[in-house]
């Protein structure tokens, strides 16, 4: 028997602005300075030894626009040999994790999957892998585990699983498994209390051990449409270098749900179906990092409480958050305070309103602001470009390109381009020549003209582009040849 690794990520965390965007959401970020959230949990099964092995190739399933990235930081974590599954838009996570059951039972019908976002913290993950062996022979006899956090506070923000056993009364290394007696939503604080009390009440976390072929046997019975969208999809899909594209269409026609509601709640009603919803009490030092007043509670303060990351000078400041990304950022006098600085957007907040954040980027979503969408910096799966600077008729870039790597054979029909070269060596795809650039090189493209950017060295190619033109938008992109499959991108989706 082999553990499945499932890694669900998808979402955007919009609670985490101005770090996490709409196409950089937080599950690709480094909240800590070191790995990202996806390589974090990608890597989290390492050393473990359970009664079973551990499968090396984990199943992500992550939305399209995140693709590259997701299949870029899987390489650096050395898990290149997962399947990523892409989903053309999110259906929340039971429609994930059934694509991932139907992908796992070609290979193994009873195949044991283990569903984690790729958005967590485990900071004890030798705890997390003692609970997980805990689970697998629940799970190997048919059950459906999901794994309650153990509060240490009382918590408005999660949801609650209602166990039988009082975690007061007993070791929690040594719980034995607990038949789920009910999902309790998000309570108010009097009621919060109360369950911190009485030890009978676990945080949601959203991470199950389950068999494929149990999965799909539920949602049969509980959510027959949905499994039939997703198996529709999964057999309208292609592979596509390193990932399976579902059936658009198809999966345009499954109902949107969590794991939780669509199946897991109704399991105690469907005593037909024989199949038991269990928890394993777990104490690892989780968090869903939901906003920034998590990371502040996730994160190693200073002796005044406070957590910071770059260049940041503090002065009479206890219990902050200040995280930059490049300028000096010096606080003065704060208490209980949140700092995030990125190139093109501050937040200063107090630390018991991150939760109110979604409120700021709803606004810049109404406002059509481009801050809700991408950083300055913008990921490509050639490498990325940084709009240093712009103005009514011209941009300035700084773009990089990977060894080996080219961006698309392209015109534009609104904009001419200068390229200079800082760093490396450049082939340049111009009309019907190839021009070689090295560094403090240059060359101009024409408005209208058929070109290509490629780095043939071995080291990153590092140039500076200056636009001029009437329009400068990203979807003014003609592409006629793609080596990442993004030809028929759709307009405006600023896949340079």
């Amino acid at each position: 028997m082999i553990l499945q690794p499932v890694i669900l990520s998808g979402g955007s965390g919009t609670r985490l602005w101005p770090m996490s965007r709409e196409k950089y959401p937080k599950q690709l970020m480094s909240l800590t300075g070191g790995e990202t959230m996806l390589q974090s949990t990608a890597t989290r099964l390492d050393g473990f030894k359970g009664s079973v092995s551990v499968s090396t190739a984990p199943i992500v399933v992550c939305n399209e626009e995140y693709r590259f990235l997701s299949a870029e930081q899987m390489r650096s974590a050395g898990c290149s040999g997962g399947r990523i599954l892409l989903e053309p838009f999110g259906r929340n996570t039971a429609p994930a994790l059934t694509l991932a059951a139907l992908l796992a039972v070609t290979e193994a019908d009873d195949a044991l999957l283990l569903v984690m976002p790729a958005d967590h913290v485990m900071l004890d993950p030798g705890r997390f892998h003692a609970a997980i062996d805990a689970a697998i022979g629940p799970a190997l006899d048919g059950a459906m585990v999901t794994f309650g956090i153990v509060p240490d506070r009382p918590e408005i923000g999660y949801g609650y699983l209602q166990v039988a056993t009082s975690i007061l009364d007993v070791d929690i290394d040594e719980m034995p498994a607990q038949p789920l007696l009910a999902f309790v939503e998000k309570p108010p604080l009097a009621l919060a209390r109360q369950y911190l009390e009485g030890g009978r009440h676990l945080w949601n976390s959203g991470l199950f051990l389950l068999r494929a072929n149990v999965w799909l046997k539920a949602l049969k019975h509980l959510a027959p449409t949905m499994l039939d969208a997703c198996q529709d999809a999964m057999r309208s899909g292609v592979v596509d270098r390193d990932f399976v594209r579902i059936g658009r269409e198809a999966f345009h026609q499954c109902p949107s749900d969590s794991i939780d509601y669509a199946v897991m709640e109704k399991l105690a009603g469907a005593t037909e179906l024989g199949i038991d919803g269990v928890v394993v009490p777990l104490s690892a030092g989780w968090s869903d990092v939901g906003a920034w007043d998590a990371v502040w509670a996730s994160a190693a303060h200073d002796a005044d409480g406070n957590s910071v990351q770059g260049d940041v000078m503090l002065e009479d400041t206890r219990n902050s958050l200040v995280i930059t990304e490049g300028r000096l950022v010096a606080c003065l006098g704060l208490d209980d305070m949140i700092v995030i600085e990125t190139p093109d957007a501050v937040l200063v907040a107090r630390k018991d309103r991150t939760q109110d954040i979604k409120k700021i980027v709803n606004r810049l979503k109404a406002e059509s602001r481009p801050h809700v969408d991408n950083h300055r910096k913008v990921h490509r799966p050639w490498g990325y470009y940084d709009s240093i600077d712009s103005g009514t008729r011209f941009q300035v870039k700084r773009i990089v390109v990977k060894p080996g790597a080219s961006l698309s054979l392209q015109m534009h029909h609104h904009r001419a381009e200068h390229w200079i070269v800082v760093q490396g060596t450049a082939k340049v795809t111009r009309g019907d020549e190839i021009v070689m650039l090295a560094e403090n090189q240059s060359t101009y493209i024409p408005l209208g003209t058929v070109h290509r950017l490629e780095n043939p060295g071995k080291i990153d190619l590092e140039m500076i582009e200056v636009q001029s033109g009437t329009y400068l938008g990203e979807d003014d992109i003609v592409r006629l040849e793609d080596n990442y499959g993004r030809l028929h991108a759709m307009p405006g989706s600023k896949a340079a």
